[in-house]
């Protein structure tokens, strides 16, 4: 199983910024209807694992960092054995 981090931006008010929505290296918005980029977050979907930091490129790499961890995990502690019926 491979585990994903996407990206996503955010408002100061909590809100989803759109991928559409382009900013400058610092957050600052170059679309007319954004208020910018307060903050980047990723969360795994391994569900160990999230990071929130106003550093977009922060968060970038400690996904990368986390993803290539749980690349290299032996396979038996990645996708432990299921005990209930499914």
């Amino acid at each position: 199983m491979s585990f994903r981090a996407p990206l996503t931006n955010h408002h100061a008010d909590d809100t989803l910024c759109p991928a559409d929505h382009k900013h400058t290296s610092s957050g600052k918005p170059l679309h007319p209807d954004c208020p910018g980029r307060a903050y980047t977050k990723a969360v795994c979907s391994c569900g160990d694992w999230e990071k929130k930091d106003c550093g977009k490129g922060y968060v970038n790499e400690c996904r990368r960092r986390h993803l290539a961890d749980r690349a290299r995990e032996p396979k038996v502690l990645r996708d432990p054995p299921r005990l209930g019926p499914c």
